[in-house]
């Protein structure tokens, strides 16, 4: 069976690096065009073994087209002949014309337990949600976007400590595991799906930047959440309006909440500081209480929430806002 691998993120490395393991005819591998040096070193995202490494490392064929759609990209996989395409986290959608070169069609790895959370970032929204069980889902691929039958899936809790880097990383293995015996099936004939229910599914779309924005309308554990599905990458962030002076844009890299304790202040207010807590407490919606553990103004190192405090003069009245 010649494969032709597709993957980009960390997410793909298990998954590639599991078929060269086993010894599987890979003749090519696709990924995303290098970025430029400058946006690497600015980048917060999640940096693995790199799939272009892997694959040079064990003498495979590399190609990065900018859109594997185009006249080029198709005739390239055209003369790979290839039987299988195995996809994760590509970062290209193909086209109709793309799904019918491998003879056998294609099967994508997807971080999610579809069909819940179709799209580009289904392991942040999950996290964004608190949802309380995830999975990888193993589909055949189609021209509608993770919409195809389900050929296996691996469901896992999500811990409440779990970042989306985390959790990620978890994932990854899980699914370099089921595609991996999906193939060895396939291998031996045809692999019947089970066809997604379209009533259940919800979408999970691509990160920008301002969804690390925090809202501090939300209760405690909804905001510990999504700093939670913020990391790596965009990060969650906030303002911190202060009295008298220019306000300070925060990132806020670690917090919990407080389970038992309320408060009745307006959401996004800063309690008073306290010697005996290591941490600096806001005030969230319905009441609640997020302790803040870790922060990193911008322009400075990560630290301790309880040292960003001690460094500033705090002034009743000083809030977080949305930035």
């Amino acid at each position: 069976m010649r494969i032709v691998m597709m993957g980009t993120g960390v997410f793909s490395e298990p998954t590639f690096e599991s078929l060269l393991l086993n010894k599987k005819n890979v003749v090519a591998l696709f990924t995303q065009p290098d970025r430029a040096i400058g946006e690497e070193k600015a980048s917060t995202r999640q940096v693995g073994k790199g799939m272009k490494n892997i694959a040079l490392q064990h003498h495979i064929s590399v190609f990065q087209p900018f859109k594997i759609n185009s006249d080029e990209g198709l005739a390239i996989l055209r003369d790979l002949r290839p039987d299988l395409f195995v996809v994760a986290a590509y970062g290209q959608i193909l086209s109709p014309e793309v799904l019918t070169v491998p003879t056998l069609g294609g099967i994508n790895v997807h971080a999610s337990l579809l069909p819940k959370y179709r799209g580009a970032a289904p392991v942040q929204w999950t996290i964004a949600n608190c949802e309380k069980d995830t999975g990888v889902s193993i589909i055949q691929m189609t021209p509608t976007l993770d919409g195809g039958n389900i050929l296996a899936t691996v469901v896992t809790p999500v811990s409440p400590e779990e970042t989306a880097g985390d959790l990620e990383a978890r994932l990854s293995i899980m699914g370099a595991t089921i595609a991996l015996e999906v193939i060895k099936k396939m291998e031996h004939g045809p692999v019947t799906g089970v066809p997604q229910d379209i009533s259940l599914a919800t979408k999970a779309p691509k990160l920008r930047k301002e969804h690390g924005n925090i809202n501090w309308e939300l209760n405690a554990l909804q905001i510990s959440a999504h700093i939670r599905a913020m990391q790596p990458w965009p990060t969650a962030f906030t303002l911190w309006q202060r009295t008298e002076q220019p306000p300070v844009r925060i990132m806020i890299l670690k917090a919990t909440p407080a389970l038992e304790d309320t408060t009745s202040l307006p959401p996004g207010s800063i309690l008073e500081p306290s010697k005996d807590l290591n941490m600096m407490q806001v005030a969230a919606g319905n009441r609640t209480i997020l302790n803040v553990l870790e922060v990193q103004p911008a322009g400075k190192r990560k630290m301790a929430a309880a040292e960003f405090m001690r460094g500033r003069h705090w002034f009743s009245g000083d809030s977080l806002t949305r930035a």
